[in-house]
């Protein structure tokens, strides 16, 4: 695919203006730091000093964040519990301008919370405190009404599922609804699990093993990528494919189009978080009215900047120009 820079670049130009909603799994993130140097006399299990730790956004929240640095206006839909790490992640979420209006409190449900715990620059072992329970028909009623009453507000509805409850089949059904009535774009990052919920969406953002997954069917060799894609549209009919495949690159399939994308990535440092990223650019361009193909071209942008970083990272309009710039 060949770069039309000046066009690539008007259409970053108006991420700025562009209102996006994310719905989904608001996670909190929390990492413990310390050292490692005895096992415990309890259990056959080492015993960490901690010395350090730190809070951060993680699932939805961490989409609207990507949102945010490039330059996008981001409100936030999903539940959190009525409890103490509920108002640190509402507070954290608030804090990087992200409109919090939408977001419903569940007396029944904990915030998710996952916690890291890491000595020696290695995990030890990760605490995960959730419910994955389908909400309530009150929360989900509750959801459906303050996006419905918003509507207008919005650009694009990013569905964010990483399988802890929030998106449901009755959730998603009337969400495609509500976007085509008001001529909304609607991607999907999916969960593996909950591929039967996709159908009609304007854009769907699997990696390669949730695509496997979603028509039980793996690939023996690349030639057959395009054949999975293929599958994948004629079930979920979808307007868009965007298949991320690693240091493969991506593979975009559209109408009765198939294309790859090359790897942006000069260096891959960690890829934790890149699949947030991607559907945060690729959903902004669409909203600007960039067609599937240069959407894709500046995801796959973004996606090689932030795997170039270490941990979970973002990207920014002024590094895309400058990537642009550079190829």
């Amino acid at each position: 695919m060949k770069l039309n820079k000046s066009k690539l670049k008007n259409i970053i130009s108006g991420f700025s203006k562009k209102r996006i909603l994310v719905v989904g799994d608001l996670i909190l993130d929390h990492h413990i730091f310390g050292k490692a140097e005895r096992i415990s006399p309890e259990a056959p299990v080492p015993v960490v000093w901690a010395n350090k730790e730190n809070f951060s956004l993680g699932g939805a929240a961490n989409v609207g964040l990507n949102l945010r640095a490039l330059g996008a206006q981001v409100s936030i839909c999903g539940v959190l519990g009525r409890d103490d790490f509920g108002k640190k992640l509402f507070s954290r979420i608030g804090k990087n301008s992200i409109k919090t209006n939408l977001i419903v409190r569940d007396n029944n449900r904990p915030t998710t919370l996952k916690t890291r715990i890491v000595a020696n620059h290695q995990q030890v072992v990760r605490l995960d405190w959730e419910s994955v329970e389908p909400l309530s028909l009150k929360a989900n009623r509750s959801i459906l009404n303050k996006i419905e009453k918003n509507i207008d507000q919005f650009d694009a509805i990013i569905v964010e599922d990483y399988g802890k409850g929030v998106i449901n089949s009755n959730l998603v059904c009337d969400l495609v609804d509500l976007c085509k009535r008001n001529k909304k774009i609607i991607t999907v990052d999916p969960k593996e699990e909950h591929f039967d919920y996709y159908e009609n969406v304007t854009a769907l953002t699997p990696n390669l093993k949730e695509a496997q997954a979603a028509v039980n069917f793996k690939i023996r060799s690349k030639k057959e990528i395009s054949l999975l894609g293929k599958m994948i549209m004629e079930k979920l009919h979808p307007k868009a494919l965007l298949l991320t495949l690693g240091e493969e690159g991506m593979m975009l399939f559209y109408e009765d189009k198939c294309q790859h994308i090359p790897t942006a990535a000069l260096e891959v440092f960690d890829v934790t978080g890149a699949g947030d990223t991607v559907i945060s650019s690729f959903t902004l361009a669409l909203s600007c009215r960039a067609s599937f193909k240069e959407a894709a071209l500046i995801a796959n942008l973004a996606a090689g900047i932030v795997v170039g970083k270490l941990g979970t990272a973002t990207t920014s309009k002024k590094e895309l120009f400058k990537i642009i710039n550079e190829n």
